[in-house]
């Protein structure tokens, strides 16, 4: 494609696209070059028409924005991965794209947010329930890779008169976002001040935790990863943008995703974790378990026999699984030392082909992996339904998307938290297995809850100072 195309030409080519298929309805979708773009930023303009918006942001040179629906599944109950995977396939299949030569990072694209667990608790039942999946074809997607972007649009068109309109929005939503004055005034950063209230979760976590040491310890499981919610009450409603602003500097190693179905209803974090990504027939995916607070330089970490132990239960387990799909995964013998923020982890990539095997099929067999649940994985799972007094929802659960050309990127929604109104509610895990200490876990959790938490400038700190120390 060229670089610069008119307005006449691309016109052109809709209406002539539309005209060859000659169906009742076409699915159009078309992109545009646009230069010297932060998708973080110019997302509230993206959205300024759309109650859903996106973000996928490994770094400020590599992003990707996301509003409006133009295609979306939401679906409860069991074969979730499979059923998402035909949706994909099916919906990416039937666009018509007029701008075939944008470059990779640009491809249509379909977005999905996973639930933990793949059937709802009673407890939850009686409230809204948190769908087991939900997809999403976006009707607006704004990709940068360093100081190139493209901006998307994809829409369904019943009469060259809608092709001509869908062109149009195309052409005046890249003028908007190249305006820098009017990109600037619709991205205003809400201060994060002000707190009423913040429960102190050690309250409800020390049982659980005493419970699971025993568990560990008795050999009935090899390791548990329990997990803890703590809710902050604050004076207004969080912007979830201002905090993923924070945490490109303060998570600059992390993918940070934001997904929001409406205002003041939105999940976000800053995954250090990649379940999978698939590139050109390629597998990676990580082992990350094994962790070490600030100021620690990480050499009692790498030589901690019960951080290597749990570290290499995770990649085994990865190992394994992928092994049972008849693919040959590599690593490497020894763990690195990963730095995410204030925090050390124990990492190991892990690659492998990945033969004829769809995305979902992969993160299927991958999640969840014993970093975020437990070994044996039935029994563990069944202990964190029991222990853990809250719903997962999305907690620990596969985050990505899904393009054209097959080609995938999940992470495991860690380091997360969620705005129902004004109430945010972050939580955080702790891996137990034989050897560990009930201290040490608790000071775990609270560092890892301290991930979102500690980037909240408070006008009261008391409560939340507490409940993270």
């Amino acid at each position: 494609m060229k670089a610069e195309i008119t307005f006449s030409e691309l016109l052109t080519s809709a209406k002539r696209s539309w005209d060859e298929k000659r169906w009742d309805e076409v699915m159009l979708s078309m992109a545009l070059p646009i230069h010297e773009i932060d998708t973080l930023q110019q997302l509230p303009l993206l959205a300024a028409k759309e109650s859903f918006r996106l973000l996928w942001d490994i770094s400020p040179g590599r992003s990707i924005a996301v509003a409006g629906k133009c295609q979306n599944l939401d679906l409860t109950g069991p074969k979730r991965f499979e059923i998402a995977q035909r949706f994909s396939d099916s919906t990416l299949g039937r666009i018509t794209d007029i701008t075939p030569e944008t470059p990779a990072q640009a491809r249509p694209k379909i977005f999905l947010k996973f639930s933990f667990f793949e059937q709802t608790a009673e407890r939850e039942r009686i409230q809204q329930a948190t769908p087991a999946v939900q997809a999403v074809l976006p009707r607006w997607q704004l990709t940068n890779q360093g100081r190139s972007g493209w901006l998307r649009i994809t829409g369904i068109t019943t009469n060259p008169s809608e092709a001509r309109d869908l062109t149009e929005e195309l052409w005046l939503m890249r003028e908007s976002l190249s305006n820098e004055n009017v990109a600037r005034n619709f991205f205003h950063l809400s201060p994060l001040t002000g707190i009423s209230h913040s429960e102190h979760w050690q309250d409800f976590y020390k049982p659980a935790l005493r419970q699971g040491l025993d568990l560990v310890n008795k050999g009935e499981l090899q390791k548990l990863v329990l997990a803890v919610r703590q809710s902050i009450h604050l004076d207004h409603p969080l912007e979830p943008l201002t905090l993923l602003s924070k945490l490109r500097k303060q998570q600059a190693g992390s993918c940070r995703f934001l997904w929001q179905n409406s205002t003041g209803d939105a999940f976000f974090g800053a995954s250090p974790e990649r379940l999978l990504s698939i590139y050109r027939g390629q597998l990676h995916s990580d082992a990350l378990a094994g962790t070490a607070g600030e100021n620690d330089d990480g050499e009692a970490l790498m030589q901690s026999e019960k951080d290597r132990r749990e570290h290499e239960l995770v990649v085994q387990s990865i190992s394994a699984k992928l092994i049972q799909q008849g693919l040959k995964p590599k690593c490497s013998r020894k763990p690195k030392l990963a730095k995410h923020g204030k925090l050390l982890h124990l990492h190991t990539p892990i690659t492998a082909k990945s033969k004829n095997y769809s995305p979902l099929q992969l993160a299927n067999v991958l999640h969840p992996t014993p970093a975020v649940a437990g070994l044996p994985l039935r029994e563990a799972m069944a202990w964190l339904r029991t222990l853990e007094p809250f719903e997962r929802g999305c907690y620990a659960a596969p985050i990505g998307w899904i393009d054209s050309f097959g080609d995938a990127e999940f992470r495991v929604a860690i380091r997360s938290g969620k705005t129902q109104g004004k109430v945010l509610e972050i939580t955080a895990g702790a891996g137990l297995v034989k050897g560990s200490v009930a201290d040490r876990e608790l000071k775990e959790v609270g560092l890892k809850l301290a991930v979102l938490a500690g980037q909240l400038e408070l006008k009261t700190q008391d409560s939340v100072n507490n409940a993270i120390t």
